[in-house]
């Protein structure tokens, strides 16, 4: 009898074994790499460390190189636009107009003459770091055929950026477009004119009083004052506080985080809101929900410059996820006219990297072929200065196109829909992989 409880009790031992044994291969199968990380306090002292690396100041370091500085040495003439208060953005208009009638009046009709922003009127400045507009003009007649519509739709925008100076107040481009939507047809149309009357008065865009509609959002360490009013982002629950139109409102900044989290898509911001991401490693998290708009462009380098905070992307592993990147990093072509209010210098890109899908054994099903167009794409990157400058990221899109595979970053997810707070991003964090 005794014999019998005996093997009862070895039976019973070894069934728990086999279970806990399959417990631990089945957490080892669903989270890869999880044994490679190590305890949470010694990941966040080289978060400090990097964190202190960015705000102790360089004694050997003068003030911030500016395109005047570079005018006499680069090749081309180029221009870019500053901040005008909305007197100065009125006055402008006027004596534009004022010239306007002068040739009217002798006769000569009139014309605008706009700063082109073609894509072969471009430059990029490695000391920069970011693109600039070079000074390229085109002509829009209103006698001619080929232009009469664009300017007309030129005076038109003149006219009502011209009201709002007056009147102090701002308008989202759709309330624009919808002031004459039979002469702009588009709002495409009538927003590519706005960036040309930027251009054309030499201010910001936002320096018009016109704004896009709300889009990125942000969520973790950081309290800031939004028209007077103060927000604590730790508190804005999952979908986080939605980005200002308006930069000029945002002020009075705090944070006890140690990086800012840059993150490409909103499926990715949502996961690491909901699993409080910001908590178990100090940060702020921020999204523009696919490509970067003003609002959020102009947030990010307020964050950065304010804060003193490294910067760290998570975007797909695609030549559109580093094409995102490279525009917070070094503008957009379509914008470089104001680059040097737009860019945010010295961004990391943390992932998902094309060396990533072999590393952390991304499964075949998760990986998608590029297309034809994806090719091409990460071809015409490979070209690019600001790519070249960088040999971490010219090793990387050249593996991509090599393998013809890219990855969204939510291919993490088939370890476990949290293996992307739990794992992949604390070992990044741990090992310092950015480039």
């Amino acid at each position: 009898m005794a014999d019998k409880r005996k093997r009862r009790r070895a039976e019973h031992h070894l069934s728990d074994s086999d279970t806990d044994g399959d417990a631990t291969a089945t957490t080892s199968k669903s989270l890869p790499f999880q044994k490679r990380l190590k305890p949470d306090a010694l990941i966040l002292e080289s978060l400090k460390s990097l964190a202190d690396s960015v705000r102790k100041p360089n004694p050997n370091q003068t003030r911030p190189m500016t395109l005047a500085d570079l005018s006499p040495s680069l090749s081309s003439t180029c221009r870019e636009v500053t901040d005008l208060s909305l007197s100065s953005v009125q006055s402008t208009i006027e004596t534009l107009v004022l010239s306007l009638t002068k040739s009217i009046l002798a006769g000569n009709g009139f014309s605008f003459t706009i700063p082109s922003r073609s894509s072969s009127n471009h430059l990029y400045i490695p000391e920069l770091d970011r693109i600039v507009l070079k000074d390229k003009s085109s002509s829009r007649p209103f006698a001619a055929v080929s232009s009469v519509r664009k300017a007309t739709i030129t005076a038109r925008i003149l006219s009502l950026v011209h009201q709002l100076c007056i009147r102090s107040i701002h308008v989202t481009k759709r309330d624009l477009f919808y002031t004459d939507v039979k002469l702009f047809q588009d709002q495409s149309q009538s927003d590519a004119v706005l960036d040309d009357v930027s251009c054309l008065l030499g201010c910001t865009r936002s320096s018009l009083n016109v704004i896009a509609a709300e889009k990125g959002v942000v969520v973790g360490r950081l309290v800031f004052s939004d028209n007077g009013d103060m927000i604590d982002c730790t508190k804005m629950g999952i979908g986080g506080k939605a980005i200002p139109p308006n930069i000029d409102r945002v002020g009075d900044m705090q944070s006890d985080a140690l990086f800012i989290l840059l993150v490409e898509k909103d499926a990715a911001y949502i996961r690491l809101a909901e699993d409080r991401f910001y908590n178990r490693f100090p940060c702020i998290i921020i999204t523009a929900k696919g490509q970067p708009d003003v609002a959020t462009r102009l947030f990010l380098r307020k964050l950065k410059l304010e804060l003193k905070l490294p910067v760290l992307a998570l975007v797909d592993s695609d030549p559109y996820g580093l094409k995102i990147l490279s525009v917070y990093g070094c503008g957009s072509k379509n914008m470089s006219y104001d680059s040097a209010n737009l860019t945010t210098p010295d961004i990391k890109w943390l992932g998902v990297r094309p060396s990533d899908l072999d590393k952390y054994n991304i499964p075949e099903q998760c990986r998608l072929p590029m297309t034809e167009q994806d090719i091409k794409t990460g071809k015409d990157l490979l070209e690019e200065d600001f790519v070249k400058k960088n040999p971490g990221w010219v090793q990387e899109l050249e593996l991509m196109v090599k393998t013809k595979q890219k990855a969204e970053i939510q291919a993490l997810s088939s370890f476990g829909f949290q293996y992307l707070s739990e794992v992949y991003l604390p070992l990044k964090l741990q090992q310092q992989d950015w480039l």
